[in-house]
């Protein structure tokens, strides 16, 4: 099964969180809230359509009982933000239109975009586009993520690489990176590269490491003065 589970979603309350935090009392009104959330997400990507380089890794959001916060994560925030912040204004009118409720709007930064699984396979794919040699592609990435200080790192490239007549799966692999540990950091995402042959897909791995279990004593300590 270790092949067939998104490693995300396999450590969901372990190790990671929801991209989107809401509840709702009735059953009915989550097909709603759902497809909200897909236009506000589908809105920010054609939005930044244009500004492939911008970075966006990651959209998450809150909703309240009057109003939605709207968190983007970007390895390049000011190309978001736009001169005196005319782009965020914009959007934010947009995000509005469609949600039709008050949206708080934050930009935060990426402070190593090169851990993030993202932006390894978007800026691969991206390479490949350019007709850039894939083997060096993947050397540097592998590079910059070990560098960066990850434990690990795996990432697959599926298709007709090169133009090759016959697709096939290249793989790089350095450092560890245990899939089936629960209490492992591992981010994963994918991105595609739109070739004259045909689309390639690219898959990344980042093992960032265990965290230090918190000590039993302060548990312990915790659960007496809730009692």
């Amino acid at each position: 099964m270790g092949h067939k589970t998104h490693p995300v979603g396999f450590r969901l309350g372990i190790m990671k969180d929801w991209q989107t935090h809401w509840f709702v009392p009735k059953g009915r009104q989550y097909r709603e809230l759902v497809l909200g959330d897909l236009a506000i997400r589908d809105t920010i990507r054609r939005e930044y359509a244009a500004f492939s380089d911008a970075g966006i890794a990651r959209v998450e959001i809150d909703r309240g009982t009057q109003d939605i916060i709207v968190n983007i994560h970007s390895a390049r925030p000011g190309i978001l933000i736009g001169r005196d912040g005319e782009r965020v204004k914009k959007l934010r009118g947009k995000l509005e239109s469609v949600s039709t409720k008050k949206i708080q709007l934050n930009i935060l930064e990426i402070q190593q975009p090169e851990l993030d699984a993202y932006l390894v396979a978007k800026n691969i794919a991206d390479q490949m586009e350019r007709r850039v040699s894939f083997r060096r592609a993947l050397r540097q990435a592998v590079q910059r993520a070990m560098q960066g200080g990850a434990q690990g790192i795996k990432i697959i490239v599926k298709g007709r690489i090169m133009g090759s007549e016959i697709a096939r799966t290249e793989k790089v692999m350095e450092g560890r990176v245990p899939l089936h540990t629960l209490a492992a950091d591992i981010d994963y995402n994918y991105a595609e590269a739109s070739t004259g042959m045909g689309r390639i897909g690219v898959k990344a791995w980042i093992y960032k490491g265990t965290p230090d279990p918190e000590p039993m004593s302060q548990k312990a300590e915790e659960m007496e003065t809730i009692q």
